[in-house]
């Protein structure tokens, strides 16, 4: 099986980061939150795209005639 160096490594600094916070995901978004802050740049929050209805039963119906 083909092994990925740059992916092993990823795996491996991200394992190390969850282990140092007990796997506890409130943990770890409060850290990641704290970095954002810190780091200054500003987020960007895009709105929710939603689709009417109509267009939903589009989508489905071209989907029959694409199988």
């Amino acid at each position: 099986m083909y092994k990925d160096e740059i992916l092993e490594e990823i795996h491996k600094y991200r394992e190390e980061y969850a282990k140092s916070f007990n796997y506890d995901l409130n943990a770890i978004f409060s850290d990641l939150r704290k970095k954002q802050i810190a780091h200054g740049h500003k987020v960007v929050k895009l709105p929710i795209k939603r689709q009417s209805k109509k267009s939903l039963h589009q989508n489905i119906g071209s989907e029959k005639s694409l199988s």
